[in-house]
């Protein structure tokens, strides 16, 4: 059965992406109201709603009467009416952690948390989010998260200023709150539990923050991918990208050229090795070496070669031939040295994996001819 679906605050960071994962539902039917549409709007977008993502906020501003204007006086706004129109509606309620503190953001949002739980003492079904600091695409620098303003900067090559670097953090990933917004679609929370949890935080310090940033930014230069298994680190990673200039999309690879052809290194880690790209001119030959632990795989992605190995304390050759037409993904063992030809009439394109970063103090690399 399909559900109609109202979001305030749909132009904002929280909502334009809630609005976009509600768009690939096919069960609702959405409509929006932000804090500067007419307000003789709010009350026919209310009646017959079914769920209400009530996210519509100031965060920053230079007139402190926008917080109780919006915060407070709108969330009570919606709270009446659903009372008066006797509503069945859900409304789920973007608050801040902030609400725990003294100044005027803080208060303003605690007024509209107050505001809603007294609603709901008159029948009104509430869910509140004490959200800590949001990060994630579509994020506004120098008004959501330091996060956002961090990437901004410097994606742009720009200075960043930490006063303190040791001052505490708590964040959570945009797609952590929308899942759980999403989740009360499905299953609506009991009436009487008026307060939503998070699954996943994160706790870093300002100085954690900006270096993992930094390291982020220096990807380019480095090919040095961070531990992505960690998942702050893969949701920073996405985040700072997604402010990345859009002209400022590409950039060039770090080609060593000689007589074989060209090779550069993609990106490497110390959890997953690296992958590198070369080309190969017709009838030349790499490789000609061997290692005592270092695994590697060819895939001959562009023209024709062939592979072959030879078992270090043996005298017989394999050969595999390898081309374009026939993708193929070669394995190269330890202890069998081995090279590749270009057998055909035009560059060679191969893609290469190694298990570890190429160190040169300890190579693991033994020149050997595979042709005795």
């Amino acid at each position: 059965m399909e559900k109609n679906i109202l979001v305030t605050g749909s132009r904002g960071f929280i909502g334009r992406n809630l609005l976009d994962a509600l768009r690939r539902r096919e069960d609702v039917r959405v409509d929006t109201f932000d804090s500067d549409d007419p307000a003789e709007e709010l009350a026919s977008k209310l009646a017959d709603v079914d769920v209400v993502y009530h996210l519509a906020g100031v965060n920053r501003t230079d007139d402190t009467n926008n917080f109780g204007r919006v915060n407070r006086d709108l969330t009570r706004a919606i709270a009446e009416q659903l009372v008066t129109q006797q509503s069945k509606a859900l409304v789920v309620f973007s608050s801040s952690t902030q609400a725990e503190l003294d100044n005027d953001y803080g208060q303003s949002k605690q007024a509209g948390e107050q505001a809603l739980l007294d609603a709901s003492e008159r029948g009104l079904h509430v869910c509140l989010y004490r959200l800590p600091g949001v990060f994630g695409k579509w994020s506004r620098p120098n008004y959501n998260t330091v996060v956002a303003t961090f990437c901004h900067r410097v994606a742009r090559g720009m200075k960043i200023t930490l006063h303190d670097r040791t001052s505490q953090l708590t964040l959570v990933y945009i797609d952590e709150v929308v899942k759980r917004f999403l989740s009360h679609l499905d299953q609506a929370p009991a009436q009487d539990d008026k307060w939503g949890t998070l699954n996943q935080t994160f706790h870093l310090t300002l100085g954690q923050l900006a270096d993992q940033i930094l390291t982020i930014h220096d990807i380019r230069t480095t090919c040095k991918i961070p531990d992505l298994s960690n998942d702050f680190t893969r949701h920073l990673y996405s985040t700072y990208l997604s402010f990345l200039p859009k002209d400022d999309f590409s950039y060039a690879a770090n080609l060593k050229t000689d007589q074989r052809g060209w090779l550069f290194e993609l990106v490497k880690s110390e959890s997953f090795g690296q992958i590198f790209v070369s080309t190969t001119h017709p009838g030349v030959t790499r490789g000609n070496h061997y290692h005592d632990s270092k695994i590697e795989k060819f895939c001959v992605v562009q023209g024709r070669g062939l592979i072959r190995f030879r078992h270090v304390e043996s005298s017989d050759v394999i050969e595999y031939p390898v081309d374009e037409g026939n993708l193929q993904i070669v394995d190269i063992p330890p202890g069998y040295t081995h090279s590749i030809e270009n057998t055909g009439d035009k560059d060679m394109v191969t893609l290469f994996w190694a298990n570890e970063v190429f160190n040169p103090d300890a190579p693991d690399t033994y020149w050997e001819e595979v042709l005795l």
